[in-house]
């Protein structure tokens, strides 16, 4: 099976949100999205660029300018995201630099072993923390914001709850 990419359905779910620019699909990533996909410019251009050619978005006409080129999601596009929607999700290896160190600490100290475990520990509780305040700001009434969305941060925020509550019970 030929692999999807990947980055193209994200880029095509953030411009079904609102129309945008290349920054704007960026800085989409990196705040909405960062806790579990990322985009870099290098591979958002490239990607629009085909896009544009298999007529899955086109470019705001009355938006376009040499240095600002605002795109918007076509009726082919939104088709293209409802058809990968409804396929189901592969299941991708995780890979993790902890679970590595990790798996390969036997011989450490159980006190740098213990400390690496508190220290992960610790970076999941600030994302915790990111992501109630997500949260908080979708509940505030944002109009971009659906009430879809808001559902699904407070299911991801319970989710890493249960998951450090379980983690603590084990240190």
């Amino acid at each position: 099976m030929a692999l999807k990419n990947r980055s193209l359905y994200a880029i095509l779910g953030i411009l079904n949100v609102s129309p945008g620019t290349g920054y704007d699909i960026k800085k989409y990533c990196d705040t909405v999205l960062s806790g579990f996909w990322n985009e870099n410019f290098g591979h958002i251009y490239p990607t629009l660029k085909k896009m544009l050619i298999d007529e899955l978005v086109e470019i705001v006409e009355s938006e376009t300018s040499e240095k600002k080129i605002q795109y918007q999601i076509t009726p082919k596009g939104q088709l293209e995201l409802e058809s990968w929607l409804m396929e189901d999700t592969e299941l991708q290896p995780m890979r993790s630099e902890f679970m590595l160190k990790l798996l390969f600490s036997s011989n450490q100290p159980k006190e740098h072993v213990i400390k690496m475990l508190e220290d992960y520990k610790q970076i999941h509780v600030r994302k915790l923390e990111k992501y109630v305040d997500m949260q908080h700001d979708l509940e505030q009434g944002i109009e971009e914001i659906t009430k879809e969305r808001t559902r699904f941060f407070k299911g991801y925020a319970s989710q890493r709850c249960f998951v450090l509550r379980g983690y603590h019970s084990l240190v």
